[in-house]
C-alpha cells in the first residue's frame, strides 16, 4: 500500500469530474435491477449515486449492447411544452410527447449504431420505413434528438402510419404535418413507430435508454413539471412493457430524487412503485450495500501497490483507538452523513487535508484528524442541504436559529417550542409542530423512538435513514443531525444533562 500522504483526494463527489468513478464503482442492486431489466425507475437521495449508475450504464457498449443517456441539456423543455396535449387527464398531458422522444432515440440507435440491423426481412422493411420518416422529416439518419420538436419541422408521413387527415379539417396538406400540429395526432405517429421499432430492434441485443439530471428543471410549485415528470415515468413503463411483449431486451431506465417523486401523484404510483421502483440506499437494512464498501473501492484504486492488493478501511482509518462513547470511526463517520456516497467522500478529502498538514503524519487517520475536519465538513453539508431544502423551505436559515438559541445537539420539545415562540414572529410557520415536521422531513432533526427498528432497542429516527418514517408529534426528545453540530455551534451534550 502506498503511502496516503502521496495522494491528493478520495475523488470528487461531483459524478461528472470524479476521474475515478467507474473504477470505484460499486455494483449496488439498483444497478444490478436496471441492467438485468427488472426495475426501470431508480430512485435515491441528492448525491445517492444515481449519476454514478447512470454513467456505468452508458459505458456498457460492445458488440451487442447498445445505450444511449438523456442528461438536463438534451430535454427540449420549451418546445416539449408546445406538444402537450389538451383534454386528457394530468398525467397523460407529456406522455405521448415523451413516447416520441424515446421512440426516436431508438431509431437513432437502430440507423446509426447497432450493426446487426437487418438481421431479418421483416427487419430489413421496418427498418427501411424508419429510415425514410427519419430522412424526410429530419434530413439525416444520425438526427439530433434535442431538436425534435423545433418549429421549423415538417413530420412527412406516409399512408403507412394511419393518419386520420380529417381530424385536422384540412388545415395542413396530407403527408406534410408541421411539428405544430402534432399532439392531435401523435398517437397515431407513435403506434406506428412503436410497431417498426419493436420489428427492427434484435431481440439477441441489449439495449438501454437512460434519463438522468431530472431534477436540474425542478420546481415543487409547477404543476407542469410534475405532470412532464410523471409523463416520462408513463412513456418509459409503456414502451418497457411493449418491449416485453415482443420479446425484446430493451430498459428506458429513468433516474429521480426521492423528494420529487414523492411530491408526485397518478394513477397506479403504488403499484409502479411496488413493481418498478429501484430504491438506492447504502447501509440499511434493505440492502447489503455500504459506504465503507464504496470507500474501499476507492483506496484500493488509489493506494494499491500491487494489481491483486486490496486497500481495507482499516488499512487507512486506525479502529484501535475509538471515538468518544467507544464508537467506531466508522460508525462516527456516517452517523454524520445522509448515508450517500458523497458525503462519505467528502468528509474523508476532509481528513485527508487535515492529516497532509501534519509535519510527520502518523501512517493512518486517527481521532484527532476526524475531530479537526468536522468544521469545514459541517460548512459542506449545510451547503448540501440548501442545494435539496430551499425551494421547499425558503426560510430554512431562520429557523435554524431556534436550534442556535437552544444551544445544544439533543434538546426536549419543550425547550424548542420556547425558542420558537421568541422567534415566532418573524416566521411564515406559527405552528411549532408544523415546523418539526418540515425539519423532521429534511433530516435536519431526528426524534427519540422507543423500541426502535422492532428489536427492543431505542434509538433516534430520521428521515434519511427510512424513507417511510413520519414525525412522532407526541416525541419528547429531539435532537439534530450532528453533521449541523459545529455549523450551528451546538454543544455535544443535551441541555437537560447540562442543568
Amino acid at each position: 500500500m502506498k503511502n496516503i500522504n502521496c495522494i491528493e483526494s478520495f475523488g470528487s463527489i461531483d459524478a461528472d469530474n470524479d476521474s475515478i468513478l467507474l473504477e470505484a464503482f460499486e455494483e449496488h442492486e439498483a444497478f444490478i435491477d436496471a441492467i438485468r431489466f427488472n426495475k426501470f425507475l431508480i430512485i435515491g437521495k441528492k448525491g445517492s449515486g444515481k449519476t454514478a449508475i447512470f454513467k456505468k450504464i452508458i459505458t456498457q457498449k460492445s458488440h451487442n449492447i447498445f445505450t444511449y443517456g438523456h442528461t438536463f441539456s438534451d430535454y427540449p423543455w420549451h418546445y416539449h411544452e408546445k406538444q402537450k396535449v389538451i383534454g386528457v387527464p394530468e398525467q397523460d398531458r407529456y406522455l405521448h410527447s415523451w413516447k416520441y422522444l424515446i421512440l426516436l432515440t431508438l431509431s437513432k440507435i437502430i440507423l446509426n449504431h447497432d450493426n446487426s440491423i437487418p438481421f431479418s426481412e421483416a427487419c430489413l422493411e421496418a427498418a427501411g420505413n424508419i429510415e425514410k420518416f427519419i430522412i424526410d422529416t429530419y434530413g439525416s439518419r444520425d438526427l439530433d434528438v434535442t431538436q425534435i420538436f423545433t418549429p421549423s419541422k415538417v413530420l412527412k408521413l406516409n399512408p403507412t402510419f394511419g393518419i386520420n387527415w380529417g381530424v385536422l379539417k384540412g388545415e395542413v396538406k396530407p403527408g406534410l404535418l408541421p411539428i405544430e400540429y402534432l399532439p392531435i395526432v401523435i398517437q397515431d405517429v407513435n403506434k406506428t413507430l412503436s410497431a417498426i421499432i419493436m420489428k427492427s430492434l434484435n431481440p439477441e441485443n441489449k439495449y438501454y435508454l437512460t434519463f438522468d439530471e431530472l431534477d436540474l428543471g425542478f420546481d415543487p410549485k409547477s404543476e407542469d413539471y410534475k405532470e412532464r415528470l410523471t409523463g416520462l415515468i408513463m412513456a418509459a413503463r409503456s414502451i418497457n412493457l411493449l418491449s416485453k411483449e415482443n420479446n425484446l431486451s430493451l430498459n428506458i431506465v429513468v433516474f429521480l430524487r426521492n423528494d420529487i417523486y414523492n411530491l408526485l401523484h397518478f394513477e397506479d404510483k403504488n403499484k409502479i412503485t411496488s413493481n418498478h421502483v429501484s430504491y438506492i440506499e447504502w447501509d440499511t437494512e434493505r440492502t447489503s450495500h455500504t459506504l465503507k464498501k464504496i470507500m474501499e473501492n476507492r483506496f484500493t484504486a488509489l493506494l494499491k501497490e500491487g494489481n491483486d492488493e486490496i486497500v481495507k478501511w482499516d488499512n487507512v482509518f486506525d479502529e484501535t483507538k475509538k471515538m468518544t462513547g467507544r464508537q467506531e470511526k466508522y460508525q462516527h463517520i456516517i452517523d454524520r452523513t445522509f448515508l450517500r456516497p458523497r458525503d462519505i467522500i467528502q468528509f474523508c478529502n476532509e481528513i485527508l487535508n487535515i492529516y497532509k498538514e501534519k509535519p510527520s503524519p502518523e501512517s493512518k487517520f486517527n481521532n484527532e484528524d476526524i475531530n479537526r475536519s468536522k468544521n469545514l465538513y459541517s460548512r459542506y453539508f449545510i451547503d448540501e442541504l440548501d442545494d435539496e431544502i430551499h425551494k421547499h423551505l425558503p426560510e430554512y436559515e431562520k429557523y435554524l436559529d431556534v436550534f442556535r438559541d437552544i444551544g445544544f445537539l439533543q434538546f426536549e420539545k419543550t425547550d424548542f417550542i420556547e425558542a420558537f415562540e421568541k422567534r415566532k414572529s418573524q416566521f411564515a410557520i406559527s405552528d411549532p409542530n408544523d415546523l418539526l415536521k418540515h425539519l423532521f422531513d429534511f433530516s435536519i432533526i431526528g426524534f427519540y423512538r422507543v423500541g426502535g427498528g422492532g428489536y427492543g432497542g431505542s434509538e433516534y429516527s430520521y428521515k434519511y435513514k427510512d424513507e417511510k418514517a413520519t414525525f412522532d408529534i407526541q416525541a419528547e426528545k429531539l435532537r439534530i443531525h450532528p453533521a449541523l453540530m459545529e455549523y450551528l455551534q451546538l454543544k455535544k451534550y443535551s441541555k437537560s444533562m447540562s442543568n
